[in-house]
């Protein structure tokens, strides 16, 4: 039987009906990164039935290589109402996203009369010598093999360090939920802990900390599942803390790379009218001590926030993280919460002097009245930051209401759409990046907890991809999506793109991003062609090479 099999692009998404475009771009990459390409294939004979293949890499020594297959998931929801023609189709389907490792370790199987495609992952550290180096692959089944051969170019210069804060928001209730292990058991540790590390090698280096349960996503009167790392008691009146499993969740951060740290909101999700779940034994019996009961703005909550933020300043000290230590009010509130934030804000302010407060909001308003200094702004509601007066720090963030014209990862686009952000990160000088979902495995305001490889969508909550961008492994290992691993390679895009400033000058990266465009690049105007990233990318590659 024939097995026709060749490279493409890892911004191509490979379909079981359509022959993928084939890769034509010269692949290089610096020291201390990342490339990928896929290895698709199509096997002959008998209409749709299943086939197993055993794939050999070889390549040298110098490179870590990774093999996966690409595998399919449902998307009920493609995108939300507002969409434009950028997007790959808008019909509910079977499409490419999860990162599957090969079984038995070099074994998958394919569909036969149809395309499917193995991920391919090329890595350098600063210790990589500079050449060219064949990724040579062999795939083969009892009646077929096939065998093909990618150059791939070590550049001999690291990539600049990543400036940029990244964080995409952790959810702790979504692991013990799904493998059905309690909060805080030493299973669930590990279990957290490979999730966090998953993160932060793919550039995450900041991380939300659930010193109580994140009031987040959460429906109003409802709770989710308790993820409380701080332990508080009440004994008269009198409040005690103790910050063990916060100093372990910490260590392990930090262990993995994580650099920044975020605290749980300190006020509800969309209008901070009321106070967090906050859990604690009162007098010897465990309840919760706020909620949705709470008045925000109450005298309780200010004496609770009276006691604890001045004990967790004191803890983040100890842990030397304060000074790397972000806080927030409430997510997303809208112009007419303003005085509710403003007032909220005003029973923190001093109880938090010297850490800066963020939130992601895209009123213009809360920051030219100085009532928020670090906005995190919506990438579609930028024109007026740009425009006028621009934070000191600068942080966008999308999700789910970010489907039209802007760039973004869900499913159902295009990859070339989540990888242009690097070039415009760039280009903005942006310095904080934020995303609701790296691991939300609730369906809408968490009313029940889903299985993530059966809906990516959250029961047709949200833009399939929005909510997660890792799944979790039947072994205890995360499995990345492609999603992941293309955002990340923005990241590396944009630490090339410093890389080649640093030995030319920023006007000469700018016009690079430019040159040839009908248009100029914004966060809402951007070549739609992958071929223009690939392009720009070596391009930044043989200059940097060029000027060694």
């Amino acid at each position: 039987m024939a097995l026709t099999l060749y490279s493409s692009s890892s911004l191509e998404k490979v379909f079981p009906g359509k022959a993928p475009v084939p890769l034509t771009q010269h692949l290089s990459l610096l020291q201390e990164d990342q490339v990928s390409f896929q290895a698709v294939l199509f096997p002959d004979g008998d209409l749709h039935r299943r086939a197993e293949f055993r794939v050999q890499c070889q390549a040298a020594d110098c490179l870590k290589v990774t093999v996966r297959r690409v595998a399919p998931v449902a998307v009920q929801l493609p995108a939300f109402a507002a969409f434009d023609d950028n997007y790959i189709s808008m019909e509910p389907g079977l499409y490419p996203d999860r990162l599957e490792p090969l079984y038995e370790e070099d074994h998958f199987y394919a569909i036969r009369r149809t395309w499917s495609a193995l991920w391919i992952e090329v890595r350098t550290t600063s210790d990589t010598p500079a050449g060219t180096y064949p990724v040579r692959l062999t795939i083969e089944s009892e009646e077929e093999s096939a065998t093909l051969e990618v150059p791939v170019q070590v550049i001999g210069c690291s990539l600049a360090p990543q400036t940029l804060k990244h964080t995409e928001w952790f959810h702790c209730d979504g692991i013990s939920q799904y493998y059905h292990e309690p909060v805080w058991s030493e299973r669930y540790w590990t279990l957290l802990k490979r999730q966090i590390e998953a993160a932060a090698d793919r550039g995450i280096n900041m991380l939300l900390v659930p010193i109580w349960t994140p009031p987040l996503d959460t429906r109003i009167g409802c709770e989710r599942l308790t993820t409380q790392l701080v332990d508080i008691t009440v004994t008269q009146g009198s409040y005690q803390f103790d910050c063990t499993k916060l100093d372990r969740y910490v260590q392990i951060c930090k262990d993995a790379g994580i650099q920044y740290f975020e605290m749980a909101h300190l006020f509800t999700q969309w209008g901070a009218r009321h106070c967090p779940k906050i859990m604690g034994t009162k007098d010897g019996v465990y309840t919760r001590l706020f909620g949705w009961e709470s008045d925000a703005t109450s005298p309780e909550y200010q004496e609770f926030l009276s006691a604890f933020l001045p004990a967790l300043r004191a803890e983040l000290i100890s842990l030397d993280i304060a000074d790397r230590t972000y806080f927030h009010i409430s997510d997303e509130p809208s112009p007419e919460n303003l005085p509710q934030y403003q007032a909220c804000r005003a029973m923190v302010e001093d109880l938090l002097a010297g850490f800066p407060i963020m939130d992601a909001m895209s009123s213009y308003e809360y920051f030219a009245q100085g009532i928020c200094k670090v906005p995190v702004v919506a990438t579609n509601h930028l024109d007026p930051f740009l425009t006028q007066t621009r934070p000191e720090e600068f942080w966008v963030y999308y999700c789910c209401g970010q489907g039209y014209q802007v760039s973004n990862r869900f499913i159902a686009m295009p990859s070339a759409r989540n990888r242009i952000i690097g070039v415009q990160f760039y280009k903005y000088q942006v310095q904080g990046f934020l995303q609701w979902g790296f691991n939300y495995y609730n369906n809408v305001t968490s009313i029940h907890p889903i299985d993530p490889f059966a809906t990516a969508d959250g029961d047709g909550s949200y833009p399939a991809g929005d909510p997660f961008m890792v799944y979790p492994g039947p072994d205890g290992w995360p499995q990345e999506s492609l999603r992941l691993v293309v955002f990340s390679d923005a990241l590396c895009d944009l630490r090339a793109l410093t890389t080649l400033e640093q030995l030319t000058s920023r006007a000469h990266v700018l016009a690079l991003i430019e040159e040839g465009l009908d248009e100029e690049l914004t966060f809402t105007t951007y070549p739609h062609d992958p071929a223009y990233l690939l392009r720009l990318r070596e391009k930044v590659n043989q200059e940097i090479a060029a000027h060694l």
